[in-house]
């Protein structure tokens, strides 16, 4: 009876003990922490999912409850952010109307893709999950972690509130020209966003007259909610855009209704960087490697990275995956970098231009003490060919490892990295006669 009195004793003590904080170190790697000088040979702190601290061997003080990694003659640098992203087969509105806002890309993705995982091995470790660009806007998009998921919710980034984030998809160019009621020309394009925005903003104006004045307000249109969170700065637009002209004409319709926005693609951003940087707008710039696609982005070129730094504009760039394999996103800065832009702006646009883009520079982007723990382990230079992902760490969880056979796998593409949708059938065995 005593014996039994002092267990139930002493397993009530541990269960009301404080558990025990999950703190690493790393320790002898050149560190790149984006917000500030490359550390030689530096040492990070991370603990409970965030940074704790960062910085040269022999200014950090390491605890002595942290699992120590030795990382010599690695380098370490934040997590990936890919500002447009298909990963996850989700798909955005139909062909019944070439504006509905109302569509969320959230409820259409499939967490369980092998594509999250071939991401993670690429360095990537918060994206922008988009709807296609068929539409002149195709629904709302969605901020992601790419944690090791079942169900979408251990996707999703939340704010103070418990609510996800995302943006607007639009697009404009040749992707949502079609017959009626899509736009036959790029005028007519523009004459129904700008229609679309006007309703949108009656709306809201009928809203407020009502709330005002004590009355019913108008029954609830979620298009317009979301075109309202637009106009108000709440949602960013995310805009696919490639021929300069059609480039002016977003910025003249963010302009006109106040939405933020980011260009998309813009294949002919070096023909219109002044336009660009005076504007305020972000550049997602995308480097597309292989030959094909589309007349209007025909132009594209790797000098659009040097002439927009020199422009002074704000600069990023994005996989479009499946359009440029996200295991390869490090690529663009490379190409960047070859064509004259700085190694500095580069670097930043892999991962804390990306942040801002998605408004999510407070929590991600740099290895900023009190950030999340988003950040990577590479063999060598992140713009060196020669150079691979090792590991790749969110949240302060590995959720990938080069060193393990099947995160390998995804790494390389082998065998079974990439079926996953297929149908099997397992360990069925028939007898002879049967």
């Amino acid at each position: 009876m005593r014996k039994r009195l002092f267990a139930g004793l002493a397993v009530l003590l541990l269960s009301a003990a404080p558990t025990l904080a999950q703190t690493h170190a790393f320790t002898g790697a050149h560190i790149i922490p984006i917000d500030g000088p490359e550390i030689e040979n530096g040492t990070l702190i991370i603990e409970d999912g965030r940074i704790v601290d960062v910085g040269p061997a022999g200014q950090v003080d390491v605890p002595r409850r942290a699992e120590r990694h030795d990382v010599k003659g690695m380098v370490i640098m934040p997590g990936l952010v890919d500002t447009h992203s298909h990963i996850g087969d989700g798909s955005g509105a139909d062909r019944s109307a070439p504006i509905q806002p109302d569509v969320r890309v959230m409820d259409s993705i499939n967490p369980r893709d092998s594509g999250f995982q071939k991401a993670q091995s690429g360095g990537v470790t918060t994206a922008n999950i988009m709807p296609g660009s068929g539409h002149l806007l195709s629904g709302q998009t969605l901020y992601v972690k790419y944690r090791d998921a079942d169900i979408i919710d251990d996707l999703l980034i939340l704010d103070e509130d418990g609510n996800w984030l995302g943006g607007i998809k639009m697009a404009n160019g040749t992707n949502p020209r079609g017959a009626s009621p899509f736009p036959g020309t790029r005028a007519k394009a523009a004459a129904l966003v700008r229609a679309e925005y006007i309703k949108a903003r009656e709306y809201g104006e009928k809203k407020a007259t009502a709330a005002e004045a004590g009355e019913d307000t108008p029954p609830i249109n979620l298009g317009y909610e979301a075109l309202l969170d637009a106009m108000s700065g709440k949602k960013v637009v995310h805009h696919h855009t490639h021929r300069h002209d059609d480039i002016l004409t977003v910025l003249r319709l963010a302009e006109e209704f106040g939405f933020r926005v980011v260009l998309q693609h813009v294949s002919d951003a070096w023909k219109v960087a002044d336009e660009i940087a005076a504007s305020g707008a972000w550049v997602s710039l995308i480097s597309v490697d292989s030959p094909g696609g589309k007349l209007e982005a025909m132009d594209n070129h790797f000098k659009s990275g040097r002439m927009l730094e020199r422009a002074g504009a704000k600069v990023g760039f994005h996989t479009d995956d499946g359009i440029t394999d996200s295991r390869f996103f490090l690529r663009q800065a490379a190409l960047a970098v070859r064509a004259g832009m700085s190694r500095e702006k580069a670097l930043y646009g892999m991962t804390m231009a990306g942040a801002e883009m998605i408004d999510l520079d407070e929590r991600v982007g740099s290895l900023t003490p009190g950030k999340d723990a988003d950040f990577i382990i590479l063999s060598g230079d992140p713009l060196s060919v020669y150079t691979h992902v090792q590991e790749t760490w969110i949240d302060g969880v590995r959720v990938f490892d080069r060193s393990n056979e099947e995160d390998r796998k995804y790494a390389l593409g082998g065998y079974g990295a990439s079926n996953d949708q297929a149908m099997h059938l397992h360990h069925i065995e028939l007898e002879a006669g049967q």
